[in-house]
């Protein structure tokens, strides 16, 4: 389960995090991610509108997320914004599906906003010459 750290609770943070250009679709959903600073807690949030279905559709839809990003903050634990919108194809998705879409959202949305660092070949060729 998210701690109240971790979630996002401000339109504000909400806004800022859509508008950001790091985003990644897949079936069930559309995830957003954007830099925290590094000494904030990794924050999620969730948009599950009402075309995903009823309240109770909508509500299992919340609590499968919260559960999925609780996993997903072990890796990332500082250092996020997340926003995770729920596509009306989520409705009907099992748990295992799910999972599957977010955390291939997850991990492109994420490379985009931490873009991996290339290796520096001549310091580490001088450093093996030594």
């Amino acid at each position: 389960m998210l701690s109240g750290q971790n979630r996002m609770r401000s339109s504000a943070d909400f806004s800022t995090t859509v508008r950001s250009r790091a985003r990644s679709g897949r079936r069930n959903l559309l995830l957003y991610a954007a830099p925290a600073p590094e000494q904030r807690p990794t924050a999620f949030g969730f948009i599950v509108s009402k075309a995903v279905g009823n309240a109770v559709t909508r509500n299992l839809v919340k609590r499968r997320l919260r559960e999925i990003a609780a996993l997903s903050l072990k890796d990332h634990p500082e250092g996020l914004a997340v926003v995770a919108r729920a596509l009306p194809a989520a409705a009907t998705a099992e748990f295992p599906e799910l999972r599957s879409d977010y955390g291939k959202a997850f991990s492109a949305a994420v490379a985009r906003v931490r873009p991996a660092r290339p290796v520096d070949t001549a310091s580490t060729e001088k450093g093996s010459d030594e």
